[in-house]
């Protein structure tokens, strides 16, 4: 499997890794995410669309906050995603980020996973 780090950003309060992860670009989002953060994890989930990925998981196990605005990049993201073919799979969500997700219904529309193991291994 490779697991090389495509890069990484930082912006306050938001970090965002990205790596590859055989057939799946893993994108790390680790702090909060609101209206302030959401272009840091816009532009990244953009990048790997556009260079071809189709399949995009995010680890969302550091992810210690989410607003709609935050819910809304991944939304954008999941339509581009399929739109090409593939899908954006969240995994090791938190209690706090699970909350906006399932009040918003949004939980329905994503594939969800319990860790980050288990996503990667559903190809």
């Amino acid at each position: 499997m490779d697991r090389g780090t495509v890069g990484s950003a930082h912006r306050g309060r938001l970090l965002v890794e990205v790596r590859q992860e055989g057939a799946s670009a893993v994108v790390t989002p680790v702090g909060e995410l609101d209206h302030h953060t959401a272009d840091l994890l816009r532009e990244p989930l953009e990048e790997c669309l556009v260079s071809g990925g189709s399949r995009l998981v995010v680890d969302c196990s550091r992810l210690e906050f989410c607003d709609s605005t935050g819910l809304n990049v991944l939304l954008g993201a999941r339509l581009k995603a399929e739109a090409a073919g593939g899908g954006v799979h969240l995994a090791g969500m938190r209690p706090v980020v699970a909350r906006v997700f399932e009040i918003t219904g949004a939980d329905a529309v994503f594939t969800v996973h319990e860790t980050l193991a288990a996503a990667l291994a559903v190809e």
